[in-house]
């Protein structure tokens, strides 16, 4: 399918052939017919990122003080790789589109292929072919609404937002300043919502529209013809309400809504603007400034926009959906006329066209629709190199399973540079997505369905680096199809998950490893040298600065990611085991806070008694400040001490003298266990790490939940009566 992306380094613009969009269970998708363009919206986006990286810096300090961040943390090389990615990365175009629904999720009622729908989101309403929609940000089309006239469903949610915040009531006098689009369909819908109406704009040809779409009084936007048109019009009273649908990094819109506005009045900023309210005339008139947030309730909330979670209707009458379907209600009554404000029509191919007009600042754009074609095959991969590399028959022949940041920014870097590994094909749930990693890479093809990649005969190799909640599933594919595989951790997110893949891993003789990668860093395997063999018990402290992480993160979600302990403090109890030489027998965990369930992971205490009669402590905390190193470890036993300071650099103390240890650059690990990987793929070795260590640690970490929540210690094993899973 065709899609239309931007590069955010130069700000350009260009259509890509890319797979079409996976399914999922809380979405359909949409054949599109319309896409809007947002004027002013894209031509911010395109003009921010047509600046060089200076003038990105300026506009953005709070990316820029990001970066420093991580250059204290990271090291400036760390820093730089992800700022280049996050650069070299397409972003999808677009917000506002209409189509017909051609698959449905099957968690998803009410809608079924055929239905004509218009759809809102940044990155799910694109300018393409097939988009994936989640189901609460799609509206149906009632009869007689048109494919066109749907496509402004999005933008029209945005002005009765703005509306509804007005509180606007039978008989009031209103202002809007700026009429583009956003601001020609708030004059629509506030005439529909009987009110009496003044709008003004620079351009004298938008007046006049303005005008002609039932405006009572419209003016050019000079100071003194506004303030002297509005107290004419309120017969010097003052606007009741100004909503301020202009774009522009100035301040003039905010004070003159001020000045027009009457005592006691409000102002609703719905546009880009300025907002260094003017105090004088604010307080003298004692207003109400505020601030519309999009297309309504619900709008960045992922558990109401991705997972379809609604809000009661008794509570929340009109969410972002519910303002998209009275907006398509007014359109089908002939209250709100889109079609009106359509000053351009381009196909899809003919995109790059409308950009370079929105570039040039083309004083006729206004409605910029994007047509396609009603009819092209669904099609989820695509072939990205024609010829095969050359390779030998021992090449690890890669197929990557998800392409996120630490995919991109972390393996893909090691693998494409090692010798014997031919990277095949890669799935991701995005065309967009896995088109751009396929080139940065060089893959031979990209997809969106995960079995072109596993059912490929070209691939003996698959790396799996999704979302944490589909670990398990997809290494029981794997194995079972006869691959080699290499799983980000962890390797499940819950107890059934985990004996499927020891039942899928016992019969398949191939290589399976986890991205246990720190006990693979050169000061971990030194400092395992140091203590083996070692006759008496270890004493080990491994703390973590881990950082916070919001509550809407994915990573949190005890579904999609595990959450943090099963997510990331599995890496630290297969250190610890690592380091000793046994397996976790029991653990025993405390939460610092109230109990509630959305800090139970965030700030724990573990203690963890190995088989051997090591003990290891896992203070694992979010709490702390990111200015300090993320990870301290010390090991102590038989007279030694040996500390790991962020695996930056090392002490090793013995017989009253201290050994201090530097390091180049931070080394986690990753590459050396890359390598052990792949080495193992090609017969140089056995089991990278031994299917034991790697189910015991994951183990691990199913009883510290237990620990949490029950209040005592659990022994490492698997589920019996008296020991309850989580």
């Amino acid at each position: 399918m065709k899609q239309l992306m931007q590069d955010f380094r130069d700000g350009s613009v260009y259509v890509e052939e890319v797979p079409a969009p996976l399914l999922n269970a809380k979405g359909a998708l949409v054949r599109t017919r319309y896409s809007l363009v947002s004027a002013g919206t894209e031509r911010a986006a395109f003009e921010f990122a047509a600046r060089g990286l200076i003038g990105k810096a300026r506009s953005r300090p709070d990316l820029v003080r990001q970066v420093i961040r991580t250059i204290a943390v990271e090291g400036v090389i760390s820093a730089y790789r992800a700022s280049m990615s996050r650069l070299n990365t397409p972003l999808p175009i677009g917000y506002s589109t209409s189509g017909e629904v051609i698959a449905v999720g099957g968690e998803v009622s009410g809608l079924r292929a055929g239905d004509r729908v218009a759809c809102a989101g940044v990155g799910y309403a694109s300018h393409a072919e097939i988009n994936y929609v989640p189901r609460n940000l799609m509206a149906r089309i009632p009869e007689g609404v048109s494919y066109e006239d749907a496509a402004f469903a999005t933008l029209g949610s945005i002005a009765l937002q703005g509306i509804r915040l007005a509180d606007l009531a039978l008989g009031e006098r209103v202002a809007v300043i700026g009429l583009g689009l956003l601001g020609l369909l708030t004059v629509q819908l506030a005439k529909a919502a009987g009110c009496s109406v003044l709008a003004t704009d620079l351009s004298g040809e938008r007046v006049a529209l303005a005008l002609d779409l039932g405006a009572d009084v419209a003016v050019t936007a000079d100071r003194d013809g506004l303030i002297a048109a509005a107290s004419s019009f309120t017969h010097d009273r003052g606007m009741d309400a100004v909503l301020i649908t202009a774009a522009t990094t100035g301040n003039e819109p905010t004070q003159l809504a001020g000045e027009i506005s009457r005592l006691k009045g409000r102002v609703v900023a719905v546009g880009d603007v300025g907002m260094n309210i003017p105090r004088s005339v604010y307080y003298a008139k004692e207003l109400e400034y505020r601030i519309s947030r999009s297309y309504g309730p619900g709008r960045y909330d992922p558990e109401y926009e991705e997972k379809g979670v609604d809000y009661p209707y008794a509570y929340v009458p009109f969410t972002e959906q519910r303002n998209m379907d009275t907006f398509l209600g007014l359109v089908k009554e002939g209250k709100v006329f889109p079609n009106r404000l359509v000053s351009h029509r381009f196909p899809i191919d003919g995109a790059e066209e409308a950009y370079r007009l929105l570039a040039a600042g083309s004083g006729d754009l206004l409605g910029v629709l994007f047509e396609y074609p009603e009819e092209r095959p669904v099609i989820r991969r695509v072939d990205v190199r024609a010829e095969k590399s050359p390779r030998t028959d021992r090449a690890v022949k890669v197929g990557l399973i998800g392409a996120g940041d630490y995919a991109r920014l972390v393996l893909l870097p090691h693998l494409s540079r090692m010798g014997n590994v031919e990277l095949v094909g890669v799935s991701t749930k995005t065309g967009i997505s896995c088109r751009h990693v396929a080139g940065e890479y060089g893959f031979g093809f990209c997809a969106t369905d995960n079995d072109e990649v596993l059912d490929s005969e070209e691939i003996n190799t698959v790396i799996i680096a999704t979302r944490h909640d589909l670990h398990s599933r997809l290494v029981c594919e794997a194995l079972r199809k006869g691959k080699h595989v290499f799983v980000e951790k962890p390797l499940a997110t819950h107890e059934e998950g985990l004996g499927e893949v020891v039942e899928a891993y016992s019969g398949a003789e191939r290589i399976l490893m986890v991205g246990f990668n720190r006990r693979f860093a050169p000061l971990a395997v030194e400092a395992r040298s140091m203590f083996t063999p070692h006759v008496e018990p270890l004493s080990m402290l491994c703390r973590v600065n881990a950082g916070a992480i919001a509550g809407e993160h994915w990573v949190q979600d005890m579904v999609e990611g595990g959450g943090r302990i099963v997510g990331e403090v599995c890496h630290f109890i297969d250190l610890l085991q690592y380091f000793c030489g046994a397996k976790p027998a029991s653990v025993h965990a405390a939460a610092l806070g109230t109990g509630k369930s959305e800090i139970l992971e965030d700030n724990v205490a573990i203690n963890v008694r190995f088989e051997d009669g090591s003990i290891g402590n896992i203070a694992y905390y979010s709490n702390g400040n990111t200015a300090v190193p993320k990870e301290y470890i010390e090991i102590h036993g038989e007279g030694k001490t040996y500390i790991i300071d962020d695996f930056r650099g090392a002490r090793y103390a013995r017989g009253g003298r201290v050994r201090r240890l530097r390091t180049r650059k931070r080394d986690k690990g990753q590459r050396c266990e890359l390598e052990a990987f792949t080495g193992a793929v090609r017969g140089e070795g056995g089991m990278p790490i031994p299917m034991d260590e790697m189910v015991a640690a994951t183990l691990a970490t199913f009883r510290v939940i237990d620990s949490l929540r029950h209040g005592r210690e659990f022994a490492v094993d698997w589920t019996e009566e008296g020991n309850p899973g989580p």
